[in-house]
């Protein structure tokens, strides 16, 4: 589902880089209209298609664009993904916000498809984080599921999540739980951040319904699981790359989570020229 806040993202994006006006574009008669073509120069995931619709949905509806590339599918170098046409103007002011939404949400998808294609053939389900660009919070996690991954929360206001810095301030694991469980609405569930084997076991005891393994090696995660295994979820976190989230999923553990697909996003090489009508 396209986000809610996708007119407000575009219209937000739009103003940071307009501003009072497109000095440049100007020069260009208002009379003259033009044609154009997006190609990407890499393989990739294509996504953001509707934000890019509506930059120039915004600057100017005469503005029409033509997908030869469906959200979601895989896309080669050289591959035309798009056509437009329009007032010349309205092409030149739109190209770049339009560009920066679809090439940031096609690598945020991208990098998605290659971590889900990592884990295939196991039952683990690998999660986003709030670890995204300002901003770009709903839209970036579109882009995960696009790629084929999960989000966790979309933010602080939609679940509990209990970690060192809270236990910190608040004492104990036990109080921890104690006070969530006096305070979060009938059916959501807590989840605890645990450093080793200890607070998995005090996590457990304490009635936590998910634990995050934060930074556990190998063989602790292993114990882990068996330690939680039909009690409550496991989901570990931390050193989680491509190369090692294999062997981190075929440990047993329920979900993984990852912050790479979102803030260490790189955007899809993706090039707009005009082309003649």
């Amino acid at each position: 589902m396209i986000p809610t806040d996708l007119q407000e993202t575009v219209a937000r994006a739009l103003a940071e880089d307009v501003g009072r006006g497109d000095l440049t574009a100007a020069l260009v008669g208002r009379e003259i209209e033009a044609a154009a073509t997006v190609i990407s120069r890499e393989s990739a995931v294509l996504c953001g298609c509707a934000w890019f619709n509506e930059v120039f949905r915004q600057l100017d509806p005469r503005i029409t664009v033509e997908w030869l590339v469906g959200e979601g599918n895989n896309v080669i170098p050289l591959q035309t993904l798009c056509r437009l046409h329009g007032p010349a103007r309205t092409l030149l002011t739109g190209e770049r916000t339009a560009l920066n939404f679809l090439q940031t949400l096609s690598g945020t998808a991208t990098t998605s498809r290659r971590y889900a294609a990592a884990v295939a053939g196991t039952h683990v389900r690998v999660l986003d984080t709030r670890k995204t660009l300002p901003g770009l919070r709903n839209a970036q996690k579109y882009a995960v599921r696009i790629g084929g991954c999960q989000n966790h929360r979309h933010g602080l206001d939609d679940g509990i999540l209990i970690k060192e810095n809270h236990l910190m301030a608040i004492g104990s694991i036990d109080a921890a739980i104690a006070a969530a469980r006096t305070s979060i609405p009938p059916g959501m569930k807590i989840e605890v951040e645990v450093e080793n084997l200890d607070q998995v076991g005090a996590a457990i005891e304490a009635g936590a319904d998910l634990l995050l393994l934060d930074n556990f090696c190998l063989d602790n995660l292993r114990q882990a699981v068996i330690l939680c295994r039909g009690r409550v979820l496991t989901e570990s976190s931390g050193n989680v790359t491509l190369a090692t989230i294999r062997i981190i999923a075929e440990t047993g553990v329920d979900f993984i989570s990852t912050g790479a697909m979102t803030k260490d996003v790189r955007a899809v090489d993706l090039s707009m020229r005009f082309v003649p009508t």
